[in-house]
């Protein structure tokens, strides 16, 4: 069973599984289709995992259209603050954004509709974070914003994390904006 939580942001939820720890560990459902569809969430067609040490910082991604991405993301070790960013040019909360904490503890998970960049900083020595993904990667319409960006006045909890190389140099919101959202 889940227990799912409308955001600050339209569309993004937030999933709780229910636990059942014992003496010897502990038992959840991560994913049950049936389930989540009944709570409107679309149908996963790929998963991938991604492991990082502490303050690392990765993002903000996405995919363009036509391969845009929905993602569900839970974390399997480690405790990270996880950043969506709504850049749907007609969205209510277009540039706003959406952050909370997923750790192993909890075992909270985060949809992150299509249309949004994603991202993440890590709180634990190691974190395995686990995304399921309504459409296949597709390298040729992936892109993303700079996680620092001041425009978007995200709260980090750390200015200076590991960042990938690639990463960093990612598109400011200013020129993104002007190449993939000249239509607002």
């Amino acid at each position: 069973m889940f227990k799912i939580e409308s955001c600050s942001i339209n569309d993004v939820k937030l999933i709780t599984p229910q636990l059942f720890p014992d003496e010897r560990g502990l038992f959840f459902e991560n994913y049950k289709l049936s389930e989540l569809e009944s709570f409107g969430l679309p149908i996963f067609v790929q998963d991938n995992v991604s492991k990082s040490g502490k303050n690392v910082l990765r993002g903000l991604h996405l995919q363009l259209e036509p391969f845009e991405q929905g993602k569900l993301v839970s974390i399997l070790k480690g405790k990270v603050l996880d950043v969506c960013v709504d850049l749907r040019p007609h969205s209510e909360s277009f540039l706003r954004y959406f952050s909370t904490i997923l750790d192993d503890e909890h075992h909270k998970m985060l949809y992150v509709p299509p249309g949004f960049a994603h991202g993440f900083y890590t709180f634990s020595d190691e974190n395995i974070m686990l995304y399921k993904n309504t459409i296949e990667y597709n390298p040729s319409y992936e892109v993303g914003l700079l996680w620092d960006d001041p425009e978007l006045s995200i709260e980090w909890p750390s200015s200076s994390p590991i960042v990938s190389d690639r990463d960093s140099k990612l598109l400011s919101l200013e020129k993104f904006r002007k190449k993939y959202l000249s239509n607002e």
